[in-house]
């Protein structure tokens, strides 16, 4: 159970609550590189914390992240013309550079001293990871840009799936490190088996248990929480552990548990209060992670076929989610087609901020409880002049964080795993 007052800190990001303050001294998602990676190609519109932003690459390759709205007229700069370095807008032809300098006010008489005197706001933006970063709080506070957790080299390939959420962030963070739910929920996804075997594909993925009921663990961190969920395997159970570990970095990040093929991470933008951008990343360091579009296709998030260009998702409360029950009968566990759209129907269908305070939690629920505790208090703390969450030290860079996934002797501290700079997934790898 969390009170009311708590829900509120916790989920509320718009303004000058003390959970969007917090977040928006680190470097937040804005969009896919992909979005725009044209020159002078069109803009992209993003919501981000409450504010409209549009994004867009200029003549240069330079990223520019600006206030939607002309400083002029308050008119959209999303449908301007993107032109010789900068962003026109269409009402009145003032334009604007990445810096938010009123670069040209055609409609200004000549000799105006307009642009000397405004400008519109304009936010740092730096690429990394197949995402445009974006930092939105004061320039005096603003920590060089980290690589993301899942950029290990520049062999590192990614493939990214991009949904628009109606439900807040903490109800979609909360799923990535709830391990619990993946063995009833996505159980016609993630079968029994012995992982890595020729047999094993991205699509069919295999586990080594049919435990439904792990034994979680958990250990804070500088830059967030730890946890594992300890499982038995199906062989060798009274020696050894089924030991899945996922890592949340705040305030927006979690690395999932691996499988043998790819790492597989778990980000959050909070667009509003109630409305999340949710990316879904498959990666790897030895080219095995499945290819952009085959990764969509079979997360059923593919723009034109399950989205709209604004990735909006076709499955919706009102259609059912496009559930089907003679699917149900034939062996799908859910009837709905795709990992994070099972999880989105859950997220959406708790409403678009869960009353925490109707909630009753059981022993499984031990990290989502842990990280509601870590979040408001970072935020309580914040508010009141402290450190923020993530960037205090030991600052640990997150290219050093590591997820884990395997079967392992029973005298071995999962808190030492993994041991090597590998995707993390061991079978009978690990020494006692």
């Amino acid at each position: 159970m969390l009170s009311a007052e708590d829900n509120d800190i916790l989920c509320r990001v718009e303004g000058n609550a003390p959970m969007g303050q917090l977040m928006r001294r680190h470097w937040l998602p804005a969009c896919m590189s992909e979005e725009v990676a044209e020159p002078d190609g069109a803009p992209r519109r993003v919501r981000l914390l409450g504010e409209d932003l549009v994004v867009f690459r200029d003549s240069r390759g330079r990223l520019g992240v600006l206030d939607e709205h002309c400083p002029h007229r308050r008119a959209s700069l999303a449908f301007g013309r993107n032109e010789e370095c900068g962003l026109r807008c269409l009402y009145h032809g003032w334009k604007m550079d990445v810096d938010g300098n009123v670069v040209e006010a055609a409609s200004e008489p000549q000799g105006s001293r307009v642009t000397e005197r405004i400008r519109v706001k304009s936010y740092p933006a730096q690429e990394n990871g197949g995402l445009v970063w974006v930092y939105m709080g004061p320039r005096d506070a603003m920590t060089d840009f980290q690589a993301p957790a899942w950029v290990r080299s520049p062999r590192t390939k990614v493939s990214i799936v991009k949904i628009q959420v109606s439900c807040n962030w903490a109800q979609i963070l909360e799923g990535a490190i709830d391990s619990a739910h993946s063995s009833s929920l996505h159980s016609s996804e993630i079968r029994t088996g012995t992982p890595g075997g020729a047999d094993e594909t991205f699509e069919k993925l295999l586990r080594p248990s049919t435990d439904t009921s792990p034994r979680l663990e958990f250990d804070p961190t500088s830059y967030g929480l730890r946890y594992a969920a300890i499982r038995r395997p199906t062989v060798d159970p009274e020696t050894h552990d089924y030991v899945r570990i996922t890592a949340f970095i705040a305030p927006l990040t979690v690395l999932i548990p691996p499988n043998p093929r790819h790492g597989v991470v778990q980000l959050t933008a909070p667009m509003d209060d109630t409305h999340t951008m949710f990316y879904f990343i498959a990666w790897s360091d030895a080219g095995t992670a499945p290819d952009q579009e085959a990764w969509r296709k079979y997360c059923g998030a593919q723009v034109g076929i399950d989205l709209d260009d604004q990735y909006r998702n076709r499955r919706t409360l009102e259609n059912g989610y496009l559930q089907d029950r003679q699917a149900m009968k034939l062996g799908s566990f859910t009837g709905i087609r795709g990992i994070p759209n099972q999880d989105i129907v859950m997220w959406e269908t708790m409403g678009p901020i869960a009353d925490r305070s109707q909630e009753r939690l059981g022993s499984s629920d031990v990290a989502v409880a842990q990280f509601r505790r870590i979040m408001v208090r970072a935020a309580r703390a914040f508010a009141t002049g402290g450190d923020v969450i993530g960037l205090t030290e030991p600052r640990v860079p997150q290219r050093d964080i590591r997820s884990f996934a395997g079967v392992v002797p029973k005298t071995v501290d999962w808190h030492g795993l993994p041991t090597g700079d590998e995707v993390s997934y061991a079978l009978d790898k690990v020494p006692g």
